[in-house]
């Protein structure tokens, strides 16, 4: 759930631009195909990210984005994740993260386009167990149905976007990275941080007629994940698609429908021989449904 804050009150056709703030302004109830891949199941991208009114230019100045995400996840008893010198057997996690932070869009055209900068944090808490582990190349060891928990913050994620308007055609191109500063320890199972640099290019398009109400976004991309240092292993190059679909009611509330695919292009290096190229796949569609009030002099979705 999302709340965005945006530092001056707008008239209608901007305020309906306003929910795609940073990206991150749906309320989503996916239903997904088994996720796979990436050191310990996890990549940098978070599928969904972006959603409805991706594209569209939005309103100068600050603005500051807030949105909270519950996930359960449980591999199969024989599902394999490389971790380190090691490889987890039967993993399964739990996670409440809180994700923060403000974001400055300017006023002066670049290029012809919006130009916006960002900087999110997270924190929260993880939750990880393992059904059994095996020693891996590097010696490392773990017993059987190992459970762990961890309450702390984790990375730190700029990003900068230019966007372009030209009636009801949106167009941007993004820059995004992983700040590896969070709370990781490769001898965890519970993690905050993902042990690793990332940096994610990427573009997309939005179609928004404010006199019908409708609209449809769709933003795609590619990670390039650095090595982790602390255990020499490295995730593959991810391709990434997001899209939302919606119909505005008024100028207030917002139903539709969102989804993404994440597909890894390149196998990552340093997995045990028996994984092969591990490479990650997931793909999810369900409802969104966006709402927009007033908070004093403050516009809020």
């Amino acid at each position: 759930m999302t709340l965005h804050i945006v530092g001056e009150t707008m008239k209608q056709a901007n305020v309906l631009r306003t929910t795609a703030r940073v990206g991150l302004c749906l309320v989503m109830i996916a239903i997904s195909a088994p996720t796979r891949a990436d050191e310990g199941g996890l990549s940098f991208w978070l599928p969904g990210t972006f959603g409805s009114l991706a594209a569209t230019p939005t309103t100068p100045g600050w603005s500051w984005a807030t949105f909270y995400i519950h996930t359960e996840a449980a591999a199969g008893a024989g599902a394999q994740f490389p971790r380190g010198g090691r490889v987890d057997i039967g993993v399964s996690g739990r996670g409440d993260l809180v994700g923060f932070g403000p974001t400055y869009t300017f006023a002066t055209a670049v290029l012809g386009g919006q130009l916006a900068v960002s900087l999110l944090g997270t924190a929260g808490r993880s939750d990880a167990s393992a059904a059994l582990s095996l020693t891996g190349p590097l010696g490392n060891t773990i017993g059987i149905n190992r459970s762990q928990d961890l309450t702390s913050y984790g990375d730190v994620l700029p990003q900068v976007s230019l966007k372009w308007n030209t009636g009801v055609n949106n167009w941007m191109v993004y820059g995004a990275g992983d700040i590896p500063v969070g709370d990781y320890d490769p001898a965890r199972l519970a993690n905050l941080g993902i042990g690793h640099g990332a940096i994610d290019f990427g573009g997309g398009y939005t179609y928004f007629d404010p006199k019908s109400g409708h609209e449809f976004s769709w933003v795609a991309g590619l990670t390039y994940n650095f090595k982790n240092p602390d255990t020499q292993y490295q995730n593959g190059v991810d391709f990434h698609l997001d899209w939302g679909a919606s119909h505005f009611f008024d100028s207030k509330l917002q139903l539709g429908l969102v989804g993404y695919y994440l597909q890894q292009i390149s196998d990552d290096l340093g997995t045990p021989p028996a994984l092969g190229g591990f490479r990650s796949r997931i793909a999810g569609i369900g409802p969104q449904i966006g709402y927009l009030f007033p908070v004093g002099d403050f516009q809020a979705t």
